[in-house]
């Protein structure tokens, strides 16, 4: 890279560092951060911990968001110096270490400048996400599981903290249904991308004849606003049975009643939990579940946007898929939507999508 390309590169990054300054409104969280600050100083604060643990996130998202831009400012001040330096020195050695740096910081600000896409009330939330197999019997089944693993490893990579609340296993392989939350800033934000049915074409691994299948699962992915938004559930209107949890290891386990089914009589939905230790720890999650189904119904209603309306999604099946992965004659997973693909399956298998999240956020910015 010549100095007039490095020139350009820093002029074209200090753009985008002022421009990320205006879109992230940083004077005003400031000001914000200052006054939740004081406010988590006072001696009473934890006396009521419902709105300390609010003011807690409030505070932890802004200072994210300050954060970033702050190592961004600083990263590109210090390229800036290095450079200034390098054309005192010409040293070559060190114009090679600041093209790299200045590839690794272009990234950092398409990360930050991404962020920005997500400026809906619920995208800063965390993410329930609900899988369930479709049409294709076991082959669902263990489509089901790879995206359980798929987006379990996404979630990791994320730093995003995973937990199961509900697993109900296939009869032969993989999963019927599992949810699960995943909980980390703007987490909603990014999975929403992923809501809708999944379509996957490969060789059967459970077909002696080595025939291609084509299997489909589904996404249901809800932002988690208990804390944000009052949904009341009356008891009256709520069905709560109990059972002993499954799956392996535990004391607790298949001794004790301790996970919990809640049916909602008015819509007829039905949620569940068993991964924590205690009945009532159980219930408070599976409530928090229903309560999120009810408000994105709410806003169904409102928005009046066919593809997430729950009693008009579709079959999980050939027809409503948003994305499609082939594994064979060719490889290649595409977006219905946004058009984005990619030939890298094995990459997306281990939780690679932000490719795909990217898109689809373009995609609804520019409709």
């Amino acid at each position: 890279m010549e100095s007039k390309e490095i020139i350009s590169v820093l002029e074209n990054l200090t753009a985008s560092l002022a421009n990320l300054h205006r879109i992230l409104h940083l004077d005003e969280k400031r000001k914000i951060l200052e006054e939740k600050e004081k406010l988590s100083l006072a001696p009473d604060f934890w006396n009521d911990t419902e709105r300390a643990k609010k003011i807690s996130k409030e505070i932890d998202l802004l200072k994210t968001d300050i954060t970033a831009y702050q190592n961004l400012a600083k990263n590109l001040e210090d390229n800036k110096a290095l450079f200034e330096l390098i054309q005192e020195l010409q040293d070559e050695k060190e114009l090679k270490n600041l093209e790299n740096n200045l590839n690794i910081l272009k990234e950092e600000f398409s990360r930050l400048e991404f962020k920005t896409k997500m400026s809906s009330p619920n995208d800063k939330l965390n993410a329930i996400v609900s899988i369930h197999a479709g049409a294709g019997g076991t082959e669902s089944c263990d489509w089901a599981d790879m995206l359980l693993r798929l987006y379990t490893r996404w979630a990791q990579n994320h730093n995003f903290k995973v937990s199961v609340t509900d697993y109900l296993a296939g009869e032969e392989a993989g999963v019927k249904n599992v949810t699960l939350f995943i909980e980390g800033p703007y987490a909603y934000g990014m999975m929403k991308s992923e809501n809708g049915v999944h379509r996957l074409v490969r060789i059967s691994p459970f077909d002696a004849n080595a025939r291609r299948h084509t299997s489909f699962a589904s996404l249901d992915v809800l932002p988690d606003i208990e804390d944000e938004i009052n949904i009341e559930v009356l008891d009256s209107d709520i069905e709560v049975t109990t059972c002993r949890s499954g799956g392996a290891g535990g004391q607790n386990v298949n001794k004790v009643e301790t996970a919990v089914r809640i049916l909602h009589k008015p819509t007829g939905i039905v949620v569940a939990c068993q991964v924590e230790r205690s009945q009532l720890q159980n219930k408070q999650r599976a409530l928090k579940m229903l309560k999120a189904k009810l408000y994105e119904m709410e806003l169904d209603k409102k928005r009046s946007e066919m593809e997430k309306h729950y009693s008009e999604k579709g079959d999980i099946a050939w027809g409503h898929q948003i994305r499609s992965y082939v594994f064979m004659p060719y490889q290649l997973v595409k977006d219905l939507r946004s058009g984005f693909e990619t030939s890298d399956i094995q990459g997306v298998m281990d939780g690679n999508i932000d490719g795909f999240i990217e898109a689809y956020l373009n995609f609804k910015a520019g409709k």
